[in-house]
């Protein structure tokens, strides 16, 4: 059984129709929590909405299987595993490898350990003590960081004729009017 992280209802936070906010990202699944993460340390507000009611549940059931983040073999032979997408991939790799990922943990205070496989798990196999951190770190961020704002149970149902994201939450329907949008909806989690 999953254990929510976000659960309290002092975690999520109110948003009325046609609320205006910076930011709005959604999806709080490892893509949009790393979107949150790279824009609120650069001093913007975001508003991060899951239909979910907490977040990163595919990343906390993934660690179920030891959370493999990424792997270790060199570089020059893990990028040939992308065939013809190697040239958009190589430098996204080489801006943020296998080492930055580990090092990002241990800023966590994640120790990671290179398997026998040549994959790299948390030191205790578990995805929730990473999880926990990562939204701490959302929640509580260090100086120029704007703290994320969390909306959970806010399915979005698409934009509006007028511009607005369109929200279903157990509080009925709700308006959110950003000034940019990023999707970090998971791989194939929307039609």
């Amino acid at each position: 059984m999953l254990h929510s992280l976000d659960d309290n209802p002092r975690m999520t936070a109110p948003i009325k129709p046609d609320t205006p906010c910076d930011i709005a990202i959604i999806g709080a699944g490892p893509a949009g929590l790393a979107a949150a993460e790279v824009i609120s340390s650069a001093g913007r507000a975001v508003h991060l909405f899951d239909a979910m009611p907490s977040v990163g549940r595919k990343f906390l059931l993934a660690g179920k299987g030891g959370l493999n983040l990424t792997h270790a073999e060199p570089l020059e032979r893990f990028v040939t595993r992308y065939g013809e997408r190697r040239a958009a991939i190589e430098p996204l790799l080489r801006d943020f490898g296998a080492d930055a990922l580990r090092a990002w943990a241990a800023g966590l205070g994640v120790e990671t350990f290179v398997g026998t496989s040549q994959g790299v798990f948390p030191a205790d196999m578990k995805a929730a003590p990473l999880l926990r951190a990562w939204l701490q770190r959302l929640r509580h961020p260090a100086a120029p960081g704007v703290p994320v704002t969390f909306h959970m149970r806010h399915r979005w149902r698409g934009w509006s004729d007028d511009g607005a994201l369109s929200f279903d939450t157990p509080a009925g329907p709700r308006r959110v009017r950003a000034r940019a949008v990023l999707l970090a909806l998971g791989g194939g989690s929307w039609a």
